[in-house]
């Protein structure tokens, strides 16, 4: 409201200037520069289509001129990036032009410098295969779960409400109806706009418990088997830990907080709502599995998981003896990278506590394979995913599925201006501020999502089948190529270590590097198996 009013009187001013002009100065010719500005602050209040020039009248329009350009700037910022690896802004304007449908190809060749080490690729067949007139899909649920879910490769990863807009979760969740993929709702609860948009839903359960809480925070079974049984509803994941703040639990700030969100959420009003950094429900690995068994139970057998960033390896091994001691198995587990992002974490969590995606992903693969489970369960990967190349490459570090919470953004409008904590955010997306939330358009915006996923899911197959294969499920570690240095280039297969199947059963077979994480692990607590590699 307030950038609107300075807009109107930005123009009562001009006008006054130009009629005293005229009887001072006889400079009507004014007139030619400002009623075509006034006309077009005007249009951009008016037009429903583009958030920032609602938001920022005729001054907003800036950023597409310098957007206009983009291609000669970006080749400056990306060759002068290290590693071979470009900064974020490449793969933001990718996102934007498959949101908006314009055509992303690229004159020239590629960007990178294909001879600086870290460069990465993969090699096409002399027998490629056509494209699937459906594109596939993978289901979701081991053998205790007795509704699995047929998910798409490509979804929206965790973001409440609260840390996004109404009108962001409800775009995102329209454009997850659209395209048939899942909105996993983060750890704020199950919010009206989550519902509106029809959806696909993961409900992410986290320490605060929102939505299925006492009020005293501890969980509440009755209010979570009432949400849990929703048709909407597909799956369960409980967050154990995120990427972008590990062991952190995570905040909402009271600026943030309305008395909409404290309803969903079963929190009060004028405080910063805090998620403690450990579960109430359960203290030890079994305790973990338990829930899960209870939670499956009380949503009437949906797939049930857990979300966590990789830490000590041994307390994750706690939980894989947790698994073969008690017969009780994930039905997934979401593998979240350390670099991931947030508004709402210290800096020195987000930047330097975490296990990385691939190192992590890679690990999480072995441990599965080691112990004899992994064809029981659905590995989820999330962390800075936004091309069809990267989902290509977690998945030949041992990825089934890809959530995606930065390019979804993208496909919205954010241009990270990094007001996420400040309740400031100049398009809409992740505010509480009417004045910005209501300028993000809904039907619009859920298009772009829509667009941006189906473009996305359409380029993986593009590559697969360039590969000479016909499914994200036949993707190995020997499929993706790095230069090491100017004269070795090595496969996945070749940098990471890779178990064989079930050698973490048998003592004998156990890998050296692998043996002290295993034999502190203990499936009844996580304070003992601590230890460093």
């Amino acid at each position: 409201m307030v950038r609107k009013l300075f807009f109107a009187l930005s123009v009562v001013s001009i006008l006054i200037i130009v009629l005293l002009s005229q009887y001072f100065i006889h400079a009507w010719w004014l007139l030619v520069i400002a009623l075509p500005l006034i006309a077009l602050g005007i249009y951009d209040i008016l037009q429903t289509r583009s958030t920032i020039p609602r938001i920022y009248p005729v001054i907003g329009r800036l950023r597409y001129f310098f957007e206009s350009i983009r291609p000669e700037i970006q080749q400056y910022f990306v060759e002068s990036d290290i590693d071979g690896i470009p900064v974020n802004r490449e793969f933001r304007s990718m996102v934007y032009q498959r949101a908006k449908g314009v055509r992303d190809t690229r004159p020239f060749g590629t960007v990178f410098d294909v001879y600086r080490q870290g460069y990465e690729w993969t090699n096409q067949s002399l027998s490629p295969k056509t494209l699937p007139l459906e594109m596939p899909r993978i289901s979701i649920g081991g053998e205790q779960c007795t509704q699995p879910y047929s998910a798409s490769y490509l979804n929206i990863s965790a973001m409440s409400y609260g840390a996004l807009s109404k009108n962001a979760i409800e775009a995102l969740n329209t454009g997850a109806k659209l395209g048939g993929f899942y909105h996993n709702t983060g750890e704020g609860g199950i919010s009206p706009y989550h519902i509106k948009g029809g959806g696909d839903l993961v409900w992410q359960i986290g320490t605060g418990y929102f939505a299925c809480r006492t009020e005293k925070g501890t969980f509440d079974s009755e209010l979570f088997k009432i949400k849990a049984t929703s048709p909407q509803v597909k799956m369960i994941e409980i967050k154990l830990s995120q990427g972008a703040k590990p062991g952190h639990g995570g905040i909402l700030p009271a600026s943030k907080l309305t008395e909409e969100i404290a309803e969903i959420r079963h929190v009060a009003m004028g405080y910063d709502v805090i998620s403690p950094p450990a579960h109430s429900a359960f203290s030890n690995p079994i305790g973990l599995l338990d829930f899960i068994k209870q939670l499956r139970e009380l949503s009437g057998g949906k797939p049930i998981g857990f979300k966590l960033c990789i830490g000590y390896k041994s307390e994750f091994l706690s939980i894989c003896k947790a698994m073969l001691q008690t017969g009780i198995f994930p039905d997934f587990i979401t593998v979240d990278g350390g670099e991931g992002g947030t508004g709402a974490a210290p800096i020195e969590l987000t930047n330097s506590v975490g296990t990385p995606l691939r190192d992590a992903l890679v690990f999480v693969h072995n441990a599965l394979t080691g112990i004899g489970v992994r064809d029981k369960i659905t590995i989820i990967a999330s962390g800075k995913v936004f091309s069809a190349f990267h989902m290509l490459r977690v998945m030949a570090l041992g990825a089934d599925v890809v959530n995606s919470a930065r390019g979804m953004m993208f496909a919205l409008g954010c241009i990270q201006s990094r007001q996420c904590n400040a309740n400031t955010c100049p398009t809409g997306v992740a505010t509480q501020d009417p004045a910005r939330y209501k300028q993000l358009n809904v039907k619009n915006k859920a298009e772009r999502v829509a667009n941006y996923h189906k473009t996305s899911i359409h380029s993986l197959m593009e590559m697969i089948t360039s590969m000479g294969m016909t499914s994200p499920d036949e993707i190995t570690a020997h499929h993706i190529h790095r230069r090491i240095d100017q004269a070795t280039v090595k496969t996945y297969q070749q940098i990471y270590h890779w178990i064989d199947d079930s050698c973490l059963l048998d003592e004998n077979t156990i890998p050296d590097e692998w043996k002290l994480d295993w034999v502190v692990a203990d499936a009844s607590s996580w304070d003992t198996c601590r230890c460093d590699d």
